[in-house]
């Protein structure tokens, strides 16, 4: 069995590959995020499992948001099989293999390749473009929820400096008739 642990950021991962006994393949593969980069991930991937079956191999990257998506979907289409790591459980392993406080990238994808020995992580499967879309637009709203919250505190900050009678004479300085009758 081949452990593959990638560290993913947004122009480049670090990627380590680890046999099943426990032996470093390769610990210093960097790749860039683009087909090149996931090409070399590939053949570096297919050279170490030296004529073994792709459902030898176990890829394991944290979850980065979007930074990700397309090296997921290109090694999903690839066949193989993908497990994505919380971050926080990815750190708290990190902490519990060494006393000391090295943080690098190179040793998050080895921590993330030796966290695929346990068969606890949870396995890849691809999400619908709608789905995706859906979340997008979703936490599009809540940022503009947001923005408008703040707007309306601003106005109401102002209209009780400048008019603070107003609030008296409506019933919300928030409705359209309040809008109207202070521009």
């Amino acid at each position: 069995m081949i452990y593959v642990g990638i560290d993913v950021a947004k122009d480049k991962h670090d990627c380590c590959i680890v046999d099943s006994d426990g032996v470093i393949i390769n610990d210093c593969l960097r790749i860039c995020n683009s087909s090149e980069g996931f090409e070399l991930l590939y053949t570096s991937i297919l050279s170490a499992l030296s004529g073994q079956n792709i459902s030898n191999v176990k890829i394991g990257l944290e979850s980065t948001g979007h930074y990700s998506t397309n090296l997921q979907n290109y090694l999903y289409a690839k066949g193989f099989r993908l497990y994505i790591l919380n971050p926080l459980a990815t750190n708290l392993f990190r902490k519990a293999q060494t006393l000391r406080k090295t943080k690098t990238d190179k040793t998050d994808a080895l921590v993330i390749a030796k966290m695929l020995f346990s068969d606890d992580a949870k396995s890849y499967s691809p999400v619908s473009y709608q789905i995706q879309e859906l979340k997008s637009l979703t936490r599009h709203r809540y940022r503009m929820i947001g923005y408008r919250s703040k707007l309306k505190i601003s106005i109401t900050r102002l209209i009780d400096i400048i008019f603070p009678e107003l609030p008296k004479h409506v019933w919300s300085i928030h409705q359209n008739s309040s809008y109207c009758l202070l521009t």
